[in-house]
């Protein structure tokens, strides 16, 4: 049986990953930062640990062994011990601070903003990520995305799969679960979304994590409502 599209009236995205190229982002920043230095490094590694340590601080909320604290903070604390692991010593405090607010500029895939324009065209689009709020509104404003409204783990001091932030997004639209889509390419994001009745939607990003050792998904499950090849496939697939 098919998924009846027009139930839905709003989307809600996973950002990183799905939206945006977040490993070649930060694999190019950093690298900038490598050759002003001088320094050669597996720069590749050196991202896929950053973004592990923001994996990694959402687990310890989740186990109870720490309060909630922003994407910055957690990306922040562990850029700071891959700077002295990787022989970084000459950024300033303010360098620094730029460096890790690379996560507020990492670029669109080429598929999204011309996607999520067509979507916008016809449901309320936005943002649920585990990003905190400010980092999600400069990466609007440096990749052209065009949302609605952005919302954030943040306003639910949790982080997803945490029921109350799919919950908690179609409170704040003034809809019914049903009525709202989560949108990833992640599909344990949209079976916890599933689980508290939202809709699903999947997008394939199979170069998400480049050659490292972990894979992309490029299928979903038979349980997820609608699966596209990018966010334009995805639109046409939705209606628009």
């Amino acid at each position: 049986m098919s998924f009846d599209v027009s139930q839905v009236k709003a989307l809600v995205f996973d950002v990183f990953g799905t939206v945006v190229d977040w490993r070649k982002s930060i694999i190019r920043e950093i690298s900038a930062v490598g050759e002003r230095f001088g320094i050669e490094a597996d720069w590749e590694q050196f991202a896929d640990r950053w973004r592990g340590g923001y994996t990694d601080g959402m687990q310890s909320f989740r186990d109870g062994k720490r309060e909630w604290m922003k994407a910055d903070t957690m990306h922040r604390e562990r850029l700071d011990i891959l700077i002295n692991e990787f022989g970084i010593t000459g950024l300033s405090g303010d360098e620094t601070d730029h460096l890790n607010r690379a996560w507020h500029r990492l670029d669109p895939w080429s598929d999204s903003v011309e996607g999520l324009t067509r979507l916008k065209s016809k449901y309320v689009i936005g943002t649920l990520s585990n990003g905190n709020i400010g980092l999600l509104v400069n990466m609007a404003k440096y990749g052209g995305l065009p949302w609605d409204v952005v919302l954030s783990a943040e306003n639910f001091q949790s982080y997803k799969p945490d029921p109350k932030v799919y919950l908690g997004a179609a409170e704040l639209l003034g809809l019914k679960p049903h009525e709202v889509m989560m949108s990833a390419a992640h599909t344990h994001d949209l079976h916890a979304a599933a689980a508290v009745g939202l809709s699903t939607g999947f997008v394939a990003r199979p170069d998400e994590y480049g050659s490292g050792a972990r894979k992309a998904e490029t299928e979903a499950d038979d349980s997820i409502d609608v699966a596209a090849s990018d966010y334009i496939d995805f639109a046409e697939k939705m209606g628009v």
